[in-house]
């Protein structure tokens, strides 16, 4: 009969049983496996790690503990699961590259960035890292509610007090069963400044707080491997929306080498790339000749930080094989931004402002709860501190009773009837020592009592003020940030594709230098303060191999930057694209930002605000050619440049001006010698024509410089040892293009030839520039007014060896600032 009774068949509905079984391992998934709680930011098995190794007293100031302990003790405990994704998890929390701010310090082989794997767990050791106890601070304070472990015999949290926002500070990845969640990393900062400024919404406003004031303190994700993230769009998308595509570049940089060639040099990465397989794929492309001038490829990383230096063939141009990488490699990567996390155990996408706020409701709930343990454990103490006063001011009569009586509990039950006290303060009494009866001891216990009290009084306001416990929340949150928080690794650049970037980039006065070495940087006005004429100057920059600045300018941060170069073609930037850099810093190869051809120098630079048919360009040469050209015709210039004008073999551009057709052209020499001529001598031609003679030089002579006579009253001009003066302009009479001109400059042994004019007012200031990077600004009212054939004063000490390498003039026409523009920002006069 038993027989038949097991050997009997249950029918069951094959879809309702695949149902349920499905519904139940995926919500198992959901909940309990791949996705993080928004409170702590932590899934089941890392929750467990860190439980587990706060319960070991294995924290960042005990030694090391080795990880198969650790992994033994969570598993036997609270993680019934493989002890690979234990490890795995643990291993990930002490990855530097991993998390942006680690909560596990490993010692030992932990893997490393080209994807090795940690040792064997037997190997390895940990312990929590000192930001962790952040995490688990006040745990054993009734902060968050305990549950059975799988087997019943232990209890662990459901959730970690967690002091900082975890879940957007170290960000987050797992795939669950029909959902995924992918959280970047944040700086601890940012992200704390934003609940700060949550907090002080509520407390100072008692409004919400919206969205665009969190997205200015938050800037965007700082992955701890570093890169550039590309523009705005994405982030401003992931943040209202829970969902975004984030496009990440490593850091590189086009370093010319000594031989006339260039080399890549990769220094960061996007977040999550493996640097071995991504040289493995870059020699592959190399190998399929997918992209070609790659000579040769070297990973030299080391302690001191990640190099991997791609070398290049002589004849090809670095932006274009870099663009092929980006392209191509995983030098340019996607983070697809998915901010899903476990809301009172059910999964929402949530936005910036949601995250926050979750985060926040979790910390009123916690600072509550400890507030309330605190509460009563000073309440305890108090009353029993009042019974041993109680004792102390009856002293004798207490001792009567203690003797007089049979046993512990008759004496405590006396002491409870005659001064009308509890069992808990009776009890106290009884066990008190008789060192307390010494005057010292009482006067210890009155402190105490008078301290608990005002303790008491506190934490009860605290409760009963939901603006106060905010600014406890907000004191506490304030103190991580300043314990643990540090700078940005990852930057965020311009995207040419996303327009909203400039609107967001203020309209600021900005000084551009560019040196005879190809490095350029943007530097703000206020780096450089006015002196007297004669003296030394400040650095205006680091020289490196005899390299000085030939080139600088005063413009705003919204103008393009027109770079015409010794080919005779032109590129364009918006200045704002220039890095902008400290004075004393080098600056930025020009080729990492312009797709200049193989030997292509600047050898001119202009600001341009917008393109008109009233505006043309005029061009001067080193030979003494001129050419006038619509601006217009320069309005669409590609990346890899456009022609400006044919110039003869030995011959350069060495000067560009805006004009409206109305000017009077100076050409000045480096011989002395000047020419003015109006420019309507000289027709309007096309783009790519070579111009007509502007003036006629002796053998050797050459143009060194090109102003219009409307830019000033004078000419002041300055010779390569320091000599410099200033020549009205009316004193260089108008005659025909294609003179010799006349001598505006008197050149001795002890002045050297002319390096540079420029036409100048009385109220003007200039910048000297020599060949040691030596600044020197001086007022032109400070520079002596003399007639054409003189030599001028001293105006810059130079050494043996130094001359002036160039001049530039601070002016006022050059801050071109609209009426609304003004209203934004300051002008530099203010």
């Amino acid at each position: 009969m038993d027989d038949k009774i097991f050997d009997q068949i249950h029918e069951v509905d094959l879809k309702k049983t695949m149902e349920t079984s499905y519904i139940d391992y995926a919500m198992s998934v959901i909940a309990s496996r791949a996705l993080p709680d928004v409170r702590d930011g932590l899934k089941p098995v890392q929750r467990r790690v860190l439980y587990s190794m706060i319960e070991l007293n294995n924290g960042p100031d005990k030694p090391h503990r080795k990880c198969a302990r650790i992994v033994g003790d969570t598993m036997g405990k609270y993680h019934p699961h493989g002890d690979s994704s234990i490890y795995g998890a643990l291993v990930n929390m002490a990855q530097e590259w991993s998390t942006r701010y680690p909560l596990v310090d490993g010692h030992g082989n932990f893997g490393s960035v080209d994807g090795d794997g940690a040792a064997a767990m037997r190997y390895t050791e940990a312990r929590l890292s000192k930001i962790s106890m952040a995490m688990l601070s006040d745990i054993n304070k009734d902060t968050v509610d305990f549950m059975p472990n799988f087997d019943e015999t232990e209890k662990e949290p459901t959730v970690l007090p967690s002091r900082y926002p975890n879940l957007l500070v170290n960000g987050t990845t797992g795939i669950a069963v029909g959902m995924a969640t992918n959280i970047p990393p944040h700086n601890l900062c940012e992200v704390i400044a934003a609940v700060v400024k949550i907090i002080d919404n509520q407390v100072e406003e008692d409004r919400e707080t919206d969205i665009e004031e969190l997205l200015e303190i938050v800037k965007g994700p700082d992955f701890p491997t570093g890169g550039t993230i590309l523009g705005h769009a994405g982030i401003d998308e992931a943040y209202r929306t829970g969902r975004g595509k984030i496009r990440v570049r490593a850091v590189s940089e086009i370093e010319p080498m000594n031989n006339g060639k260039n080399r890549i040099v990769v220094t960061e990465l996007p977040y999550m790339v493996n640097k071995a397989r991504l040289i493995e794929k870059i020699a592959e492309l190399v190998r399929d000749k997918k992209i070609d001038g790659i000579t040769d490829l070297r990973d030299e990383s080391s302690r001191e930080g990640m190099r991997i230096c791609i070398e290049l063939r002589r004849d090809v141009n670095p932006n274009v094989v870099l663009n092929l990488l980006y392209k191509h490699t995983q030098l340019q990567d996607t983070f697809g931004v998915i901010m899903l996390a476990l809301v009172g155990n059910q999964p929402k996408v949530l936005n910036l402002y949601e995250l926050l706020n979750y985060y926040l409701l979790h910390q009123k709930d916690v600072v509550t709860r400890r507030t309330r343990y605190d509460l009563n454990k000073a309440e305890e103490r108090a009353h029993i501190v009042q019974g041993l006063l109680i004792a102390l001011d009856n002293i004798d009569e207490v001792i009567k009773i203690i003797r007089g009586s049979a046993d512990v509990a008759t004496a405590k039950q006396q002491l409870m009837e005659r001064f009308a006290l509890s069992e808990a303060q009776a009890n106290a009494i009884v066990e008190m020592r008789l060192r307390a009866l010494t005057g010292l001891e009482r006067n210890k216990l009155e402190e105490e009592y008078k301290s608990l009290m005002e303790l008491i009084t506190e934490l009860k306001a605290i409760l009963a003020d939901e603006k106060k416990l905010l600014g406890v929340i907000k004191e506490e949150i304030l103190a991580i940030s300043d314990k643990y928080g540090d700078d940005r690794r990852t930057s965020i650049g311009f995207d040419e594709y996303d327009i909203s970037m400039e609107d967001m980039i203020p309209v600021t006065n900005t000084v551009i230098t560019f040196t005879k070495l190809g490095y350029i940087k943007r530097m703000n006005v206020d780096n450089f303060k006015s002196q007297h004429r004669g003296g030394k100057g400040i650095k205006g920059m680091e020289t490196i191999d005899e390299d000085y600045i030939v080139e600088m300018m005063m413009t705003t941060s919204h103008h393009y930057l027109m770079f015409f170069t010794n080919t005779g073609r032109v590129y364009r930037l918006k200045a704002y694209e220039i890095p902008e850099c400290s004075r004393t810093a080098r600056g930025t190869a020009i080729v990492n930002l312009l797709q200049l051809q193989p030997d292509e120098k600047i050898t001119s630079m202009i600001p341009i605000k917008e393109y008109s048919d009233s505006q043309y360009l005029f061009m001067a040469t080193k030979n003494g050619i001129v050419k006038k050209t619509k601006i217009t015709d320069y309005e669409n210039i590609r990346k890899t440049g456009l022609a400006a004008i044919n110039l003869r073999e030995d011959d350069r551009l060495i000067e560009v001006k805006l004009t409206d057709n109305s000017e009077d052209i100076i050409l000045i020499t480096k011989f002395g010698q000047c020419i003015r001529f109006h420019e309507t001598d000289v027709r309007n031609t096309g783009r790519t024509s070579m111009g007509v003679i502007g003036m006629s030089l002796t053998d050797q002579d050459e143009v060194i410089a090109m102003q219009l006579a409307s830019q000033g009253d004078s000419l002041m001009i300055v010779s390569a040892k320091g000599l410099g003066k200033c020549t009205l302009v009316e004193e260089f009479t108008p005659q025909n293009r294609g003179g010799k001109g006349v001598k505006c400059y008197k050149i001795t042994e002890k002045t050297g030839n002319v390096v540079g004019c420029k036409a100048v007012n009385e109220d003007d200031e200039m910048m000297l520039i020599n060949t040691e990077g030596i600044i020197i600004r001086i007022k032109v009212n400070d520079i002596a007014l003399l007639g054409r054939i003189t030599s001028g004063v001293k105006l810059i000490n130079v050494g043996e060896g130094v001359t002036v390498a160039s001049i530039a003039k601070v002016r006022k026409e050059d801050m071109i600032m609209d009426e609304s523009e003004e209203n934004q920002e300051d002008s530099t006069e203010e």
